[in-house]
């Protein structure tokens, strides 16, 4: 997992390379970032709406992941067969890159996927290329393969897996501490899974500055101060499975591979009166 990062120096050297593909990733919930991928981007980048494109519409929760058919015929349509390399990169540091990233482990095919760090911010920053130019028309006669036997469902978790998470285990809420007491309200109930524990996803960035990922060694204390040792079993969940996938692979560059995504996390969790729930700031 140590090399799911690649710097910006990395990229600039290897933007004609024909066996990279960039995805630009960038997304808000209050806006269409398609708008700002047409004004300018990454040379080569072609731009994919993760939370349309890649969520399955079948589901009653909000980002699920999607079925593998529905993430293959995306992946062919922007030119991703099983031997390219995938850059994805957004404004957020990999929180959206993230994303994609755990929807390609679930179906095999997360070693293909690299993090540009720092993203968009990190590349404006230093004067790197951009331009509004569209990328050329990617080659679509590519396969991307869905072999079952190859599928990662580990790597995800459901509410079940939550529930029945043991005291050896930590459930990591993400979220915003708003968020995790219950103040914000993002769902039919506000509050947090009984038990969790907190730790914010943007703290594992250098959000202020060029939003690259902070040192291995900050990120591992972090996680001791949650109480995750090496091989602590964690299970992490946000909103709609998206922060806790950044925060999953923070936890991996760190060493920490017992790691999964609760993917509905609270989208499904605080819409579901059947789920305990835990609000205000927690005891002790």
């Amino acid at each position: 997992m140590n090399d799911v990062l690649v710097s910006t120096e990395w990229l600039a050297e290897r933007l004609d390379d024909p066996n990279i593909r960039i995805i630009d990733c960038r997304y808000a919930f209050d806006h269409d970032c398609r708008v700002d991928y047409d004004e300018s981007h990454i040379p080569g980048s072609v731009y994919l709406n993760w939370a349309t494109e890649l969520s399955d519409p079948g589901s009653d929760v909000d980002f699920m992941i999607a079925p593998p058919g529905q993430v293959a015929a995306v992946m062919q349509r922007l030119g991703v067969g099983d031997e390219t390399t995938i850059i994805a990169y957004d404004q957020e540091g990999g929180h959206f890159g993230s994303r994609l990233w755990l929807i390609l482990a679930r179906y095999g095919h997360g070693d293909q996927l690299r993090i540009l760090d720092g993203g968009w911010t990190a590349w404006t920053q230093e004067g790197r290329p951009t331009t509004s130019e569209p990328a050329a028309e990617p080659v679509t006669d590519v396969t991307f393969t869905m072999d079952p036997a190859a599928f990662r469902p580990e790597i995800v978790a459901d509410w079940r897996d939550v529930q029945g998470a043991g005291d050896d285990a930590v459930v990591l809420d993400v979220r915003r501490w708003s968020e995790f007491t219950g103040e914000e309200v993002r769902a039919k109930r506000g509050g947090r899974v009984p038990g969790a524990t907190w730790s914010f996803w943007q703290d594992n960035l250098n959000w202020n500055d060029d939003r690259r990922f902070v040192p291995t060694d900050r990120i591992a204390e972090r996680a001791r101060e949650a109480g995750i040792e090496r091989d602590t079993p964690v299970i992490t969940y946000c909103q709609g499975g998206v922060r806790a996938a950044h925060t999953a692979i923070a936890l991996m560059l760190a060493g920490y591979d017992n790691v999964r995504v609760y993917d509905g996390s609270w989208a499904e969790w605080g819409n579901r009166d059947d789920l305990e729930i835990e609000t205000g700031e927690p005891v002790g």
